[in-house]
């Protein structure tokens, strides 16, 4: 074992990861990056087939991302955003509103996914109070949602893993079906599927509608519930009944946005712009943490008052617009304007399609492939004509992801849900690397 391994056994707490096994496993210790590839201690390179969680667009250790950074520490580092503004945090909002769909206006930032979903919230929830229908103190949220792990992101999440020790902390949310395709037993088809959730959600709101606050939502895809893809259409539908309701809907692409489902924002592929668009990870493409929260104006408009009136928005975070981070996300969104990084992406994405059924479908512990963009979930089971899953404690997916690894591909499971999210910049080659290495780990382990 490494001397680095040694030393972060002894010192360090890692997230979303069981202690005994920690210790008793040898920790990959990474000590650089080489566009879509990890180095680690020991020399070996590994393509970085999860992204470093979800965050890197263009790979790692981009000349133009480095420079921009550069420049911007020889300018300023820090520069607080209570009650003061720099070039790159204003510059990067005009960019923003100018990207994000038609009628979003105004940019909070934050520092991650579950700070934009947390803001969100409490925006939400005083909007309604300041336009005199206080009684709006409720949200709405998909089953299997996850939307962050701070308390707020907590109690609108969905996946009880996660969550249900936290019970007595968080307010708790009002689920609605989310419109679940695999597996369909009923031979109901994803339209029926879909006109079934949105019938369930249309029921909720018409119950419980006139104390709900907003809907939230990923659109398209439910990234941690295990790559979970919506019907077409699924997404209109509740714009739709969030209008005829009369309540608000949150978006939350932390996961989706910035290219990963083929278009800049998941929500343009159905037309739909929310009251609330939370953006993260991507956005300054894996180097920083920074994230944004956008709103329509109508609700920035409800928050315009002198002092005295008490309708200031009380949240903020020592880092928030840090001018480092902002100049590195002008960098990427430049890069992904003016190198057609959208276009590669629908280019990749139907290379892993067609790897995905040369390579992975054949294989009998495969049950479902679902893909949007850049965004892959492979479901393994134990027996696929009757889609029957693994026991949960074989932790089939922790070994596939451990297996991998000995052919060159750092990848990361949601439970026996093999995730695919490499870089943006991900070429055809690396394309049937990442593929064949998936295979073999699958037969080496299920076989």
């Amino acid at each position: 074992m490494s001397s680095w391994a040694e030393r972060d056994k002894r010192v360090l707490w890692h997230p979303f990861t069981p202690v005994a096994e920690w210790e008793r496993l040898e920790p990959l210790v990474v000590v650089r990056g080489e566009g879509n590839y990890l180095v680690a201690d020991d020399g070996r390179r590994y393509l970085d087939g999860v992204s470093s969680l979800w965050c890197n667009v263009h790979g790692h250790a981009h000349p133009r991302l480095n420079r921009a950074l550069q420049r911007q520490a020889e300018a300023v580092a820090h520069s607080t955003f209570l009650g003061l503004s720099h070039p790159p945090g204003i510059e990067l909002a005009e960019r923003l509103v100018a990207l994000a769909p038609k009628g979003l206006t105004r940019v909070f930032y934050s520092d991650s996914g579950s700070t934009a979903v947390e803001i969100a919230l409490k925006q939400a929830f005083q909007y309604w109070s300041h336009v005199g229908q206080g009684q709006r103190q409720r949200f709405v949220r998909l089953e299997h949602a996850y939307h962050g792990d701070t308390l707020g992101a907590v109690g609108v999440g969905g996946i009880d893993l996660f969550h249900r020790v936290f019970g007595p902390l968080i307010v708790q949310s009002i689920p609605a079906p989310a419109p679940v395709l695999y597996p369909d037993r009923e031979r109901r088809g994803p339209e029926a599927i879909r006109e079934a959730a949105l019938a369930a959600l249309d029921g909720v709101l018409a119950k419980e509608g006139q104390t709900v606050a907003a809907v939230v939502m990923e659109p398209l895809v439910q990234g941690a519930a295990g790559m979970l893809v919506h019907p077409p259409g699924f997404l209109r539908g509740v714009a739709e009944l969030c209008r005829r309701h009369g309540v608000l809907l949150i978006c939350d692409e932390v996961a989706t946005g910035f290219g990963r489902t083929g278009t800049m924002f998941a929500c343009e592929q159905e037309g739909v712009t929310p009251d609330f668009l939370c953006v993260a990870k991507g956005l300054t493409a894996g180097y920083l943490p920074l994230a944004a929260t956008l709103a329509r104006e109508e609700i920035y408009d409800a928050f315009r008052a002198e002092r005295r009136e008490m309708k200031t928005f009380f949240h903020g975070h020592t880092f928030t617009g840090n001018p480092l981070a902002c100049a590195v996300a002008l960098e990427s969104l430049a890069i992904l304007d003016e190198e057609n990084v959208l276009g590669r992406v629908q280019e990749r994405a139907v290379d892993l399609r067609r790897l995905l059924e040369t390579e992975i479908r054949p294989l009998p512990w495969v049950g479902d492939i679902r893909q949007v963009g850049l965004m892959i979930g492979i479901e393994l089971v134990k027996d696929r004509a009757a889609a029957e899953p693994f026991p949960w404690d074989d932790f089939r997916g922790v070994q596939v992801c451990q297996v991998v690894r000995n052919h060159g591909v750092i990848l990361r499971p949601l439970g026996d849900v093999i995730v695919w999210m490499p870089p943006l910049s991900l070429t055809r080659e690396e394309a049937a690397i990442l593929a064949t290495a998936t295979r073999r780990a699958i037969e080496e382990t299920c076989g």
